[in-house]
Parts: structure tokens; C-alpha cells; sequence
């Protein structure tokens, strides 16, 4: 009976923290993230659904719930594109939002507990010169190959998902193509930034294929895991390109939210919301930024 008992304890307290707590499945979670847009667009953040404590920052800065794009955002434009990462209780969302009549690219991070938002993290790009790139034509609705939905014989194993998104980082430090580290990208895979098509079908000449265009090297590059959406097989890193000379002004570098849609053991699909900022700049988390290896 002692050893029934026991076994018992053990399975209840192997369900991961961060679920236990949360108690909010994919739908909760997508619910959340559009309170908390309701919320910056009315420009009441007492009605978000956030926990007394709740910490936030726009651009790696801390500020109050409330500041930054709060202040002016009025609308949510139709493209939006949400990463729910049921098992950590969090999710991502790539949102054009509607500030003073013109648009806004907002990476959104949420982490959610006891149905609660406990951590905020945002990037935010309004125009060209914040984010290098800023094609809104590209921006009007979710491509369908990012947001599709996957069959459960389709997906990926959650630890595998990050391996294989991995490839991207561990490629671009050392420049040169992707094919130097044999990063499995399907034949037909695209990479959008910031609205622009710049790799796969539709791209410039030489950057049809993404596996062999011609990149530069960025030996400073970190990243870190935002959400990994089991479901639609998407793995989204945070990544801090690290210095590439004055590229992108004196000591700047390229911030991103970047997600890669991945099924059959091949990425399919790389779209990245981008924002210039100092390189090295801390995110505002005591999570630790990773090197590729």
C-alpha cells in the first residue's frame, strides 16, 4: 500500500511547474493574448489579466504596464500570428498593431500563470530606420504555411523541434550559407523579415534557395527559446545577431523575434519580426542567452 502510494505522489508532482500552474490550455492561452491586445488598445491596463507583479519591458527596457506602445496603440490590425506554447504555460505573437493611423510590428511574449500574465516581453518596430526592413504589403494576413495546422503524424517531438530550429543560429555565426552546417531547410522553404520575402521563392536572384544564398558571418549571434507551438510544429527564438561592424549604425545590431515552421524534419518556412537595437543589449529576463555550438 506504502509503495502505491508513493508512486502516486510521484506522477502528480512530474507535471511540469510552469502547467500545474497555469491550469490554461491552447485556448485559455490564445484568449490572454487577446485581452491583453484589448487591453493596449483601450489603453486600460487594469483590465489585462495580469498578476499583481507583473513585470514588463518594450524594446529590452523595464517600464510600467501602461507605457511605451500602450500609450498610443488604437487599433489591431488583421495580421496576427500566435505561438502558444501550452507545456510552459506561454505564448508569442507577431501582431501589426495601429498607433496614431500607421502601423506598428509588435513581438509580443507572454508568460502566463494561475490564468495570470506574469511576464511581458516586447519588441516593437514602426518604421524602416528601427527595423532595416518594413514592408507592410507583406503584412496584411498570416501566410498559410505558417499557420497551418498540423496533423498529429505530422509533428515533432518538443525537444527535436529546437535542435532542428537551432541549425539557423549555429549557420549564421560562421556565414558564408546555410549549407555549411547542413541546416535542413525544405527546397521550397521561405524567409520573410519584417514583411520582405529575402530567401525561397519570390526572392532577389541568388536567394531563391535558402539553404545556398551567400550570408555574412555574425560570430557574436545569441539567442534564446521565446515558445515552442507543439501543435503547428513551430519553435520561435529571440536572437541578438551581435555585432557586424556599422551595418546597422555604430555598435547596433539586429533584434528579432523569428519563427520556424518545421515538419518532416525539414524547416518549411522562417518569417522574423526585427527590431535595431545595441547589440549585446540585455533582454530585460534573467534568462540566459545561448551560443550557437
Amino acid at each position: 500500500m506504502k509503495r502505491l502510494l508513493l508512486l502516486f505522489v510521484v506522477v502528480i508532482t512530474s507535471v511540469p511547474l510552469s502547467r500545474a500552474q497555469s491550469n490554461c490550455d491552447r485556448k485559455c492561452l490564445q484568449g490572454i493574448v487577446t485581452q491583453y491586445l484589448d487591453a493596449m488598445v483601450a489603453h486600460k491596463p487594469e483590465s489585462a489579466p495580469t498578476a499583481p507583479n507583473v513585470r514588463f519591458t518594450e524594446d529590452t527596457q523595464v517600464l510600467k504596464l501602461g507605457e511605451g506602445l500602450w500609450k498610443n496603440a488604437s487599433k489591431i490590425r488583421p495580421y496576427r500570428q500566435d505561438f502558444i506554447d501550452v507545456r510552459q504555460g506561454g505564448a508569442v505573437s507577431h501582431v501589426i498593431v495601429e498607433e496614431s493611423g500607421m502601423p506598428v510590428m509588435l513581438a509580443l511574449r507572454l508568460r502566463v500563470e494561475n490564468r495570470k500574465i506574469t511576464e511581458v516581453e516586447t519588441l516593437v518596430t514602426r518604421n524602416r530606420e528601427q527595423g532595416a526592413i518594413f514592408s507592410m504589403d507583406g503584412l496584411q494576413t498570416p501566410r498559410p504555411a505558417m499557420a497551418m495546422e498540423l496533423t498529429p503524424a505530422q509533428r515533432t517531438p518538443r525537444e527535436e523541434l529546437i535542435r532542428i530550429a537551432e541549425f539557423y543560429p549555429r549557420g549564421l555565426k560562421p556565414g558564408g550559407t546555410f549549407a555549411v552546417v547542413d541546416a535542413p531547410f525544405a527546397t521550397d522553404a521561405y524567409r520573410i523579415e519584417n514583411g520582405s520575402v529575402m530567401a525561397g521563392p519570390g526572392a532577389r536572384a541568388g536567394s531563391e534557395n535558402i539553404k545556398t544564398q551567400s550570408i555574412i558571418a555574425h560570430p557574436d549571434i545569441t539567442y534564446q527559446v521565446w515558445a515552442v507551438d507543439e501543435e503547428l510544429g513551430v519553435v520561435v527564438l529571440h536572437m541578438d545577431f551581435g555585432n557586424t561592424g556599422d551595418r546597422y549604425g555604430p555598435g547596433n545590431a539586429l533584434v528579432c523575434s523569428e519563427a520556424f515552421k518545421i515538419y518532416g524534419g525539414q524547416i518549411h518556412a522562417v518569417e522574423a519580426f526585427i527590431r535595431v537595437l545595441k547589440a549585446g543589449a540585455p533582454t530585460g529576463w534573467p534568462s540566459e542567452m545561448k551560443k550557437p555550438k
